[in-house]
């Protein structure tokens, strides 16, 4: 049996979490700021249908991308330099976040609940979740989002309207990131499209670590903007990708 929280009740330590299903810790509580910030900081998620009570985890291995490690290919490096989509920071959170919850070819029903949206989005309003945006012709095609604690970004989920946008925005979100000192960025359980961007998984007590030293360290100066060159595409790590990338 897994923990319930009432909700005074306090998250039980990380190595608590079930090994089957993997990272599954507790059950119950709510989704206010202050229990998704404590979450967040001790290296747990809320994960769970609709119809399901709130569902807390910390899997171990844990998935993270350094952004050092990132990897673009030639194709999408060129598509980056081409400058196709233009990138914003939080300038249409909720959209992003109802987009990702859109139903997909290859899965049922959706776990960003209305709930959820609202969770989040009342974490951006204060600074603390963030989205990136790529537009085409002034359409939405695709982005990301997920939440800032200190020095630490935590993906929460991605979508693509139009081919590689959703690529494009994580990328350069990565590399913008990693300007500003960011030095690990959770994407909580492992896929093969995180892999081949450069994510891999790592214990999660060296991610809980990691989390630790970053998350006290004060945050990327606020409001979030893109650097120039990565709004719009033209950028030499871009050049750098094509010439040492994969296809």
């Amino acid at each position: 049996m897994i923990p319930w929280l009432e909700p005074e009740d306090p998250f039980p330590p990380v190595e608590q979490a079930m090994t089957d299903p993997d990272g599954l810790l507790a059950a119950g509580g709510d989704l206010s700021p202050a229990r998704l910030v404590d979450a967040y900081t001790r290296g747990i998620f809320p994960w769970f249908d609709e119809g399901q009570p709130i569902l807390w985890w910390s899997p171990d291995p844990r998935m993270v991308l350094f952004p050092d490690e990132l990897h673009v290919s030639r194709s999408l490096a060129r598509t980056i330099r081409a400058g196709r989509y233009s990138l914003s920071f939080d300038t249409a959170f909720s959209d992003v976040m109802r987009a990702c919850a859109a139903p997909r070819a290859d899965q049922e029903g959706t776990w960003i609940s209305d709930a959820m949206v609202d969770a989040y989005s009342e974490l951006a309003r204060r600074g603390l979740a963030h989205s990136v945006e790529a537009w085409e012709d002034g359409t939405l095609a695709g982005g990301v989002y997920g939440v800032a604690i200190g020095r630490v970004f935590f993906g929460e989920s991605m979508f693509a309207r139009r081919r590689d946008a959703s690529k494009v925005a994580l990328a350069q979100l990565v590399r913008q990131l990693g300007r500003w000192g960011v030095g690990v960025i959770d994407c909580q359980v492992a896929t093969d499209h995180l892999a081949s961007l450069g994510a891999r998984q790592i214990p999660r007590g060296d991610f809980v670590r990691l989390l630790a030293r970053g998350a006290r360290q004060p945050a990327p100066e606020a409001p979030w903007r893109f650097d120039t060159d990565l709004y719009n595409g033209r950028d030499d790590e871009s050049d750098a990708s094509e010439r040492d990338g994969g296809p």
